[in-house]
């Protein structure tokens, strides 16, 4: 049989993209249409973000959540969706006040973070592991923090992606699993190219896989030119796979992309290798997920 895997489109993000691309989606029906025009392309999963219509910058609006979900789940294409709980974890130090954020900063407690899966019950969720140095801000996720935040995932029955963008991530995430805080088979994902945390190669791809639990899924991206690269290498070495314009903005050398775009792209390549994509069913199956259609899990 065909070796198949899950295929992530990440179709907007929240990081300043809208200003360098004229495709990166910033409305809710944007947002809806994205994921839903890459789940036509072949995308398993949508993994979305909310953005302030008005000034393109990250939402934590439910409202602006509830909209693209209730369109992508009103449409007539079944895709998984998959809720970011990683907002309000920017810390920018002020050198005036070193303890106190400065101007950029957005900070949300746990609880605030968990609202959208809450409220919204997609099927999956990203669970960061982590604080890290990310870029020149700090992404703020301390331990105890992280503790409530899976804790709320777990009793909403929402699957958890624990992503790592380094391999300390890797160490903590299998501690949320010994304290019983993580449901059934756990997913990782590795989270790689982001300055400054693992890098995107297959040596530390290789790394953290050896690290993980005996019956954990993976899924592993890169970013920017590397998007392509790991995407390819982590289908080969049996992993699951993401793309979109959350990571990466261009198609080829200075020609933009369109999340179906990247996801055509990526299925591509997969084919031409023997492998192929999941479809949304044999995902839910798989992974034990809930099902939007059906009112439990799988």
């Amino acid at each position: 049989m065909m070796q198949k895997v899950l295929l992530t489109a990440a179709v907007t993000g929240a990081g300043d993209t809208t200003k360098k691309s004229p495709h990166v989606p910033v409305t809710p029906k944007e947002i809806a249409e994205a994921a839903i025009e890459s789940a036509k392309a072949g995308a398993t999963v949508a993994h979305v973000h909310a953005r302030d219509p008005k000034t393109g910058g990250i939402s934590h609006n439910v409202d602006h959540y509830r909209e693209i979900v209730d369109r992508i789940r009103e449409s007539e294409t079944d895709v998984i969706i998959n809720i970011t709980s990683g907002g309000g974890g920017d810390f920018i130090p002020s050198l005036a006040t070193p303890a106190a954020g400065g101007n950029g900063t957005d900070i949300q407690t746990p609880e605030e973070r968990h609202e959208p899966v809450g409220e919204l019950l997609p099927e999956m969720c990203t669970l960061d592991c982590g604080s890290v140095n990310f870029g020149d801000m700090v992404y703020l996720s301390p331990t105890d923090w992280l503790r409530q935040q899976a804790k709320l995932v777990q009793e909403c029955g929402v699957k958890p992606e624990l992503e790592c963008f380094d391999t300390g991530h890797i160490r903590f995430a299998k501690q949320l699993i010994d304290e019983g805080l993580v449901d059934g088979d756990p997913m990782f994902q590795f989270c790689l190219g982001i300055p400054w945390g693992a890098d995107a190669d297959v040596e530390t791809m290789l790394y953290m896989k050896s690290r993980l639990p005996k019956n954990a899924h993976w899924s592993a991206f890169g970013i920017g030119r590397m998007q392509m690269p790991i995407m390819l290498q982590t289908a080969m070495l049996g992993g699951n796979v993401r793309v979109g314009l959350e990571d990466n903005l261009y198609l080829d050398k200075g020609v933009f992309a369109r999340n179906d775009q990247l996801v055509e792209k990526a299925v591509s390549l997969m084919q031409n290798n023997g492998i192929g994509v999941m479809t949304p069913k044999e995902a839910r199956e798989q992974f034990g997920l809930r099902n939007p259609h059906g009112g439990g899990n799988k």
